[in-house]
């Protein structure tokens, strides 16, 4: 390893492109910090067998590696086709629940009954990633009548999106569940909940997980309206957040997404919170080896907003160049980052001592032009608030006996987690982990290591800050 590690993390999404064991390797040497499993499209077998392959890959090349379980969730979508309907401007088109019946030349069931109680007449509909856009113009018999506003070919099994209709859908559906299982199986690190609309949809998957006995951190997934109205409550309750581009920049205004996504880090920052930035990072290069210079800059600005970690989905499942892609985003947050940030993590709110202190070992950090902050943890909790504190120079590197507190922490900006046996006593377990950062390289003679561990004084134990020159 080299003392210059990226701090921004990189999420990608595995599918045919990605899967053999030769490609994940590469994918880890290039820079992949987390992999993330799509369940819209993963079955369980394939879930069962990846996760080891890739548990042993990391341990092979000793570098952590963690695993994001990413549910389907409760989407609304059209039914089966037997040919796609060329819709134009004007056309009537009727959408059909409850296994009602249209006279209409242009009409398609639905897979959610629910739909004709949640909208009304004058809402807008969008399918098929928003590219066909209907008017609704009455409602009658369970059938939704609309009148096309844009062109387009209606296949089958396309997304529905509904801006501004609140759709009364459990958080988790069956097959989420089931999903879930398997990942607890598999002792997944992370489980992202789709539309994600309100802060109890977190608390459910929650109790799910611990259900199965996991321990896997919650990601929501920002994707509609409703959550960014209460975006603040959804952040309180949750591990983490993915600012999920593709449904969000449907559901909302085009021009207000960039807004929405300054808003979401600025937010979770201050409350201290995990942020991925998600969808057309790199879009082009799914058939382009190099990137537009429009998704450079955008790559770039959430590298400048420290977002914990940015995410590539279809750029490397089914993408010609997956490996060029992680590349490519390493070397572009590498560069930002050298320039400067945002510097949004300054309102972070330091609420309890635990958090004041982590603070009390960043700012000693920070008068350093060269330093290095060493955290033991067994949790995560203590490097999670250095981490959202966001040093200026200094790698984190996050120490744990704990396997599972280290896949937790593969998310976290600027961190690198370590497992190691802690000693018997907090003095034993400090000058463990100064040997072992030597070791790695990690530290060099005449630097400069802050740690913050927990120390004893007779029957008393309170976390200490300290200093120490290798």
């Amino acid at each position: 390893m080299t003392t210059t590690l990226r701090k921004t993390k990189i999420i990608c999404t595995l599918g045919p492109a990605t899967e053999s064991p030769e490609r994940l390797r590469e994918m880890i040497l290039a820079g992949a910090n987390i992999f993330r499993l799509n369940m819209s499209h993963a079955q369980h077998d394939w879930v069962r067998k990846i996760v080891p392959t890739i548990r042993a890959i990391a341990a092979e090349l000793d570098m952590p590696v963690g695993i994001l379980l990413d549910t389907q969730g409760p989407a609304v979508r059209t039914g089966d086709l037997p040919t796609k309907l060329p819709l134009k401007i004007g056309d009537i088109m009727e959408f059909t629940v409850r296994g009602a019946r249209s006279e209409e030349l242009y009409s398609v069931n639905v897979n959610y009954d629910g739909l004709i109680d949640d909208i009304h007449e004058g809402d807008t509909v969008l399918v098929d990633n928003g590219v066909i856009h209907l008017k609704v113009l009455s409602k009658l018999n369970n059938r939704i009548r609309c009148e096309v506003l844009t062109p387009g070919e209606l296949g089958s099994r396309r997304h529905i999106n509904l801006p501004g209709v609140k759709v009364n859908l459990p958080p988790l559906t069956e097959k989420d569940l089931a999903d879930i299982a398997v990942g607890a199986e598999v002792g997944i690190d992370f489980a992202a909940l789709s539309f994600c609309r309100e802060p109890s949809d977190v608390v459910e998957m929650r109790r799910v997980l611990a259900e199965h006995g996991s321990q896997a951190r919650v990601i929501a997934k920002i994707e509609d309206q409703s959550a960014v109205k209460i975006i603040d409550d959804i952040i309180r309750e949750t591990d983490a957040v993915m600012i999920a581009r593709g449904d969000l920049g449907i559901e909302c205004p085009m021009e207000e997404l960039p807004i929405i996504q300054r808003k979401i880090l600025k937010s979770a920052l201050k409350i201290g919170r995990q942020v991925i930035v998600a969808t057309h990072m790199l879009e082009s290069m799914i058939e382009n080896p190099v990137p537009t210079r429009a998704e450079v800059t955008d790559v770039a600005n959430a590298v400048f907003e420290q977002a914990d970690a940015i995410m590539l989905s279809g750029e490397t499942t089914v993408g010609k160049y997956p490996v060029e892609c992680v590349k490519v985003l390493d070397k572009i947050a590498r560069r930002i980052e050298r320039s400067g940030s945002a510097h949004f993590a300054e309102q972070t709110s330091l609420i309890n001592p635990r958090q004041k202190t982590a603070h009390s070992g960043v700012v000693l950090a920070n008068s350093f032009a060269k330093a290095s902050l060493a955290v033991l943890t067994r949790h995560g909790h203590m490097a999670d608030y250095t981490s959202h504190i966001r040093p200026e120079h200094a790698t984190i590197y996050a120490i744990t006996p704990s396997t599972v507190t280290a896949g937790h922490l593969t998310l976290n900006w600027g961190t690198l987690p370590l497992v190691m046996p802690f000693g018997n006593t907090p003095e034993e377990s400090v000058k463990k982990a100064e040997q072992l950062l030597i070791s790695r390289g990690l530290l060099r003679k005449g630097e400069q290591l802050i740690v913050m561990s927990d120390m004893i004084e007779g029957e008393e134990k309170f976390d200490s800050i300290q200093l120490r020159t290798i």
